[in-house]
């Protein structure tokens, strides 16, 4: 019962499904937001949803090593789980956990064959069969842009889930007219299929919103707003 609570309780189940309810299985998607806001969080909770549905998720941490980014998963996945009373707590946290691996890169290493051969090392051995990635320190002012191109060919010929996270400035927030996202990214919009931008409230950092700026999936609207909690960085509110 605690994993399907779970599963229901988590508004960023959301991006799963279409409207028809079908799974969606091919995505490139962007957390942005400033340093500091909660986009690994964000990460975090996608890459812990999938898990819950039996999915194998891959982190590939740009610039941290494991523990790090372990303990990411460990502190979201205690406070989700507080104040619960099934007995299968433990249980649960073990299961979900068997679903995920943790990769390192530098950033000056990372590209799509190295970890494209690190990938394939673990699907050849039937080691590790990922349908989700996350992507979470790249630095996407700095990136190359064919990196990104090679990323989005990986993300279909391996019929995943790929999401980003980048950082955003204060002077990035002007909004581009054409594609309606910042316009930091505006170059690059094409390439991802769902773009999140968090952001506080305009008076301090008390609230902060999860503000969907696209999605070309069928998930999610456009417009649709959500909250993190600024103390815990866990989502919370209705569904989309």
């Amino acid at each position: 019962m605690l994993k399907k609570d779970l599963i229901a309780n988590n508004p960023l189940g959301a991006f799963k499904a279409d409207a028809n309810g079908n799974d969606i299985s091919q995505r490139m998607g962007l957390v942005m937001a400033r340093a500091g806001l909660g986009k690994t969080a964000i990460l975090v909770q996608i890459a812990l949803d999938n898990m819950l549905h039996g999915k194998q998720v891959l982190h590939v941490s740009v610039g941290q090593n494991i523990q790090k980014t372990k303990s990411w998963y460990d502190d979201i996945l205690r406070d989700i789980t507080t104040g619960s009373q099934s007995d299968h707590t433990a249980q649960v946290q073990y299961e979900v956990m068997r679903n995920r691996m943790i990769m390192t890169f530098n950033e000056s290493s990372f590209s799509r064959p190295k970890l494209e051969e690190r990938l394939n090392d673990l699907i050849y051995q039937d080691i590790f069969r990922p349908s989700c990635m996350i992507i979470d320190g790249l630095d996407l002012d700095k990136v190359d842009r064919q990196i990104l191109e090679d990323m989005r060919e990986l993300q279909k010929e391996a019929n995943m889930n790929i999401w980003f996270s980048a950082v955003i400035h204060r002077t990035d927030l002007d909004m581009d007219s054409t594609t309606n996202l910042p316009s930091c990214c505006s170059s690059m919009a094409e390439l991802f299929d769902t773009v999140i931008m968090l952001q506080p409230e305009s008076n301090g950092e008390s609230r902060i919103f999860l503000n969907i700026l696209k999605d070309t999936t069928g998930c999610v609207e456009p417009g649709k707003t959500l909250r993190l909690d600024p103390t815990s960085m866990i989502v919370w509110g209705n569904t989309f």
